[in-house]
């Protein structure tokens, strides 16, 4: 278990102090950070800076620091910069302390960041609610219940702290992650009795984790209750029930309650079209799906990249290919790329037009996407192309390009009748076999665009 009486930690100053080149420090130091790849030059570039105001103020300029140090496991390096932030003048404001917490949290650092909550006295800094706020919600991510709630007794009674709304959130959230809902549940009861009032948050979090939880009657419940407190739903909450009656293939319910949201003044977003044009295609109505799409148009709504993928897929499923291509032509020009399986589809699909030009126009703009697809999926995508052009002899098995399948007959034919004779060693390198206009200059310009660095020309 998670210790929460640590000792008192002392500044660090023993990692790497064999480089003694300082850097100098002015204001492109915020480039050279942002563009710094390797995990111990960067360490060094923001030790160095570690004075300018430039820097330090910078709040994406620590979390980008620190993300990158943390995925490449250095989390002495991570250590040595935030305790060195501490002893800074800005150390003595509770904000940047919390900022410190918080990226101790980020990093997976729980213990650090628990730590600097018990020992913010040292830095002259005195813990409020807003410090305890961020450190528990840094220790929700142990997903330890009996830790949570020691740290909730604990530190609450030693500084004198008392909970707000926020914490209560912070308390319910991590339950209803963990799958103690019903704890949930009690924790904004037992708030409640002490004066601290359910907000549209705290009804949002719990009637979500009901819902996703298959226990819909008390997430109904909780909905009712809510509004018995005088406490009214957000967009938020409408799209939380708007996904229970998707689930549930009631489109129509889900349909009517979008339209009565813009009755008491909350105008659904995106999110909220997007669902309820899945419901209609879960229920095998793709008319009323695509008349909602294009009732979100008349409103001047621009659609993102979810709607895109939700209508591509499914008119696929449906088998309108031609609409399909037009959504995913369109898509593709705002460099919005729906998966890989549903390009495959409808590829699959446009491939059954004898002339094949839709198939060849989705190719090219897959062949400019950036950033370029990995190999695999360009080879899964010339899998599909090749599988789609003309008849294909059924003796010929199927295989990633039409030669692979004539190689497999030749093993066939060697282990029957004996080998060909051997032919000289080709060089190493990638053939493609195939007629005049195939598309070899095509698929190989997406090979070399998805391996560009790996292969030389």
């Amino acid at each position: 278990m998670l210790s929460l009486r640590p000792p008192i930690r002392r500044f660090c100053t023993a990692i790497s102090s064999h480089i003694s080149k300082s850097i100098p420090v002015n204001e492109s130091a915020l480039v050279k950070l942002k563009n710094e790849r390797n995990p111990e030059k960067l360490f060094h570039l923001f030790k160095a800076n570690a004075q300018n105001r430039i820097v330090v103020e910078n709040q994406f300029v620590f979390e980008d620091t620190v993300s990158r140090l943390a995925g490449a496991r250095r989390f002495d390096y991570i250590e040595y910069l935030l305790e060195q932030q501490k002893s800074l003048p800005q150390g003595r404001r509770e904000g940047f302390i919390v900022r410190i917490i918080m990226l101790y949290g980020k990093a997976g650092m729980t213990k650090h960041a628990v730590e600097t909550f018990y020992n913010m006295h040292l830095f002259g800094c005195s813990q409020t609610v807003k410090s305890f706020n961020a450190a528990l919600k840094v220790l929700t991510q142990t997903r330890d219940i009996q830790v949570i709630r020691s740290f909730l007794s604990e530190a609450s009674q030693k500084f004198c702290i008392s909970r707000d709304i926020y914490s209560v959130n912070i308390v319910i959230k991590a339950f209803c992650e963990i799958g103690f809902l019903d704890s949930a549940y009690l924790v904004m009861i037992e708030m409640d009795k002490v004066g601290i009032r359910p907000d549209v948050v705290t009804y949002t979090t719990l009637i979500s984790a009901f819902y996703k939880n298959n226990r819909c009657e008390i997430g109904n419940g909780l909905w009712n209750l809510m509004i018995l407190n005088g406490c009214y739903p957000n967009l938020t909450t409408f799209n939380v029930r708007i996904q229970y009656l998707v689930n549930k293939r009631r489109a129509f319910l889900a349909n009517k309650l979008m339209a009565r949201m813009s009755l008491i003044g909350i105008k659904p977003d995106e999110v909220t079209f997007n669902l309820v044009i899945k419901g209609f295609f879960l229920v095998g109505n793709s008319e009323m799906a695509k008349r909602l799409y294009s009732a979100f148009q008349a409103q001047h709504y621009k659609p993102n990249c979810i709607i895109y993928q939700t209508m591509i897929h499914y008119l696929c499923q449906g088998r309108e290919f031609d609409l399909a291509y037009t959504f995913c032509k369109d898509s593709m020009h705002k460099n919005w790329f729906p998966n890989v399986d549903t390009i495959c589809t409808l590829l699959e699909g446009l491939l059954r037009n004898p002339k094949g030009k839709k198939a060849k126009v989705i190719m090219t703009l897959i062949q400019g996407r950036l950033p370029p697809y990995s190999v695999e999926d360009v080879g899964t995508f010339i899998h599909y192309l090749c599988k789609g052009r003309g008849k294909r002899d059924d003796t010929v098995e199927p295989g990633v390009a039409k030669w692979v399948s004539y190689l497999n007959q030749e093993k066939k034919l060697n282990s029957a009748g004996g080998p060909r004779p051997v032919s000289p060693l080709a060089p190493k390198g990638l053939y493609l076999y195939g007629s005049s206009g195939s598309g070899k200059t095509m698929l190989m310009d997406m090979v070399y665009s998805a391996t560009e660095g790996k292969i030389k020309h």
